[in-house]
């Protein structure tokens, strides 16, 4: 592994770090309308990252494949969805805001519901990293360094509002602000492991390529869709969400495409 790689795979765990610390220098609670701004932003980074760094790289992989290059694209995004499904539906969890958990019936605390769910959401985004990198060790073309940390710069900026997300919550619920913290750190140290082994099987991971890159942005495209978006636009009508949403897609296309 070089030191790029090496170093890169541990910027997502910082954003998620640093947003975490927010919750010892802020209130106990978060508003709604800072919840769904943090939330929207991080929604429109993720959709912007699915497209531009996963999901574009591998329909260009496959481009030798002729008029049936999407085939790679397609299945990965598939899979991704249908992984993800899967996860939600075998690990208890607890969505924030929400009352009732998902997944079997378990006798887990609420605050460990809550680390569970951000926890698994974050394994596409580790997933992703790894994948990228993996490519780029591999020595393949498409894929730069300038691009593989293009990806994780902006994983680690939408992690920033979901670090703040996930520990002032469990602040709210009455865990003590370092606890809240380390809470919120520890759902993000699933991200580099995951990046980790995913460069570990590069040998498997690069003949795959095309398909692992749709995969990542399939499983990432589920969490938006089926928990930030929701979550942005419960309660009373607001545009705020939609508006951030916007410059947290903004802000990431950018950035892949000035540095990718």
């Amino acid at each position: 592994m070089t030191l790029v790689a090496f170093y890169g795979i541990f910027i997502p765990f910082l954003g998620t770090s640093l947003g975490s610390a927010c919750v010892l220098f802020m209130k106990n609670s978060m508003s709604d309308m800072l919840k769904r701004i943090l939330e929207g932003f991080a929604a429109g980074v993720m959709v912007a990252a699915s497209v531009w760094s996963l999901l574009i790289p591998s329909l260009e992989q496959a481009e030798s494949m002729g008029k049936w290059s999407f085939v790679p694209a397609a299945v990965g995004f598939w899979l991704g969805i249908l992984f993800l499904l899967f996860l939600d539906h075998v690990i208890p969890h607890l969505h924030i805001g929400s009352e009732e958990a998902e997944g079997p019936k378990t006798k887990l605390q609420k605050t460990t519901m809550l680390l569970l769910a951000v926890t698994l959401h974050n394994i596409p985004e580790g997933m992703a990293v790894g994948v990228v990198f993996a490519g780029y060790i591999s020595g393949n073309a498409s894929i730069s360094a300038m691009g593989a940390l293009t990806l994780a710069i902006g994983i680690a900026i939408q992690n920033f509002p979901e670090g703040a997300i996930i520990s002032m919550p469990l602040r709210a619920e009455g865990v003590g602000k370092g606890r809240a913290f380390a809470g919120g750190v520890l759902s993000g140290i699933v991200e580099p492991v995951a990046a980790f082994l995913t460069i570990l099987a590069a040998g498997v991971v690069v003949p795959v390529l095309p398909y692992l890159l749709s995969f990542a942005a399939g499983a990432m495209l589920y969490v938006v869709v089926e928990e930030l978006i929701p979550e942005m636009s419960e309660g009373s009508h607001s545009n705020i969400g939609t508006i951030f949403f916007a410059v947290g897609f903004s802000i990431m296309m950018i950035l892949d495409v000035a540095l990718g």
